[in-house]
């Protein structure tokens, strides 16, 4: 399954916001469409969203082509509608950036290059996940009841995911007792999304509500935590769906395991600590009503932050394609330095 994908010229997507009730795939044929998609959320997850980002230039570069505009001005346009969209996720600005540089305005062709840099793009995101999940595997004892937060699994990559990505190669390897989803409200990503792909894995689950999960861990419940990440700081610190911190509390309290997988293109060697990560706070409609009925008193106001930070010294482990790396101990730039190759443009 591929959550989204370059077909026939056009962006085509799963649109996340009807799953589980409805699998239906949408084409995105404009950049303002994609910017939407990624504005409601019918795309998301940071290895998607870099994906989304390095596709919908391309878009605009053929469409500035096919339509005699000017094409240059189209990629720099699309760059900056794109990146506005998640300012937290940075993958996005990655996805943008990278096939933004492939193009030259002396060469007309170069319209061509930006598409298959891309498409490329796709194809690498499928194989770093899976391989993601083949290294991170290896921290994944036998009978293990793990937990996760929000959505780390194919619908939140091109496919298979990076927590979920760990668990599913887990579960091949019959390591995995079960696995517990949080909620994660206000959008339940947790019990729409990873619910339903735990489902098609055919791995036991099940979900609890976000504030039930710490006593969980503190129970003696839970093995190990497992969390995806939208940004990781050159310290350490690990920007992630809100609510990710307090598990990772609970998770030191009681002794277990805090494992975040990411791609490489997830670390921002260029953000010093999460201090300086920017927190994305999302519409007030998404605590104050349910299915569009008001729950809250009116004049109530809301604080809804879509991110939050946890701390290097909670994270055990950073489970990368290109091998694992414990805060505190490893320097995070060891990885590109053994993986020379990213960041570097396929052409």
């Amino acid at each position: 399954m591929r959550t989204i994908d370059w077909v026939d010229g056009r962006i085509h997507i799963i649109d996340q916001t009807l799953l589980p009730g409805e699998e239906v795939s949408l084409s995105l044929e404009t950049v303002e469409e994609v910017a939407e998609a990624i504005s409601s959320l019918r795309v998301r997850g940071a290895p998607a969203l870099g994906v989304a980002g390095g596709l919908g230039v391309a878009l605009a570069a053929r469409r500035a082509r096919e339509d005699g505009e000017d094409v240059g001005e189209a990629i720099s346009r699309a760059a900056s509608l794109l990146a506005s969209t998640r300012p937290t996720a940075v993958n996005l600005r990655w996805g943008i950036e990278r096939v933004e540089g492939v193009y030259d305005p002396s060469r007309p062709e170069s319209v061509e290059d930006l598409i298959r840099e891309a498409r490329a793009m796709v194809e690498e995101d499928e194989k770093i996940n899976r391989l993601i999940g083949e290294v991170g595997a290896g921290l994944i004892e036998g009978g293990s009841r793990v937990l996760t937060h929000c959505n780390a699994g194919a619908l939140a990559c091109v496919a298979h995911g990076t927590a979920l990505s760990i668990v599913k190669v887990a579960h091949e390897r019959g390591l995995v007792a079960g696995v517990t989803a949080t909620e994660t409200r206000p959008l339940l990503q947790g019990s729409r999304l990873t619910a339903w792909e735990l489902k098609r894995m055919g791995v036991p689950h099940r979900v609890t509500i976000d504030s039930g999960a710490a006593g969980l861990i503190a129970s003696g419940s839970i093995d190990v935590v497992v969390t995806g990440a939208d940004r990781i700081a050159a310290n350490g610190d690990v920007a992630n769906k809100v609510g990710t911190y307090p598990l990772a509390l609970a998770a030191n309290a009681s002794g277990v395991p805090f494992v975040v997988a990411a791609p490489l293109s997830t670390i921002d060697l260029a953000t010093p600590d999460g201090g300086a990560i920017p927190i994305e706070e999302r519409s007030a409609s998404e605590v104050l009503e349910v299915n569009g009925l008001r729950i809250a008193p009116e004049g109530t106001e809301a604080y809804n932050p879509a991110f939050d930070v946890t701390p290097a010294s909670l994270v055990s482990a950073i489970v990368t394609e290109a091998g694992i790396v414990r805060p505190g101990v490893d320097d995070l730039r060891t990885l590109f330095e053994e993986a020379p190759w990213v960041g570097e443009t396929t052409g």
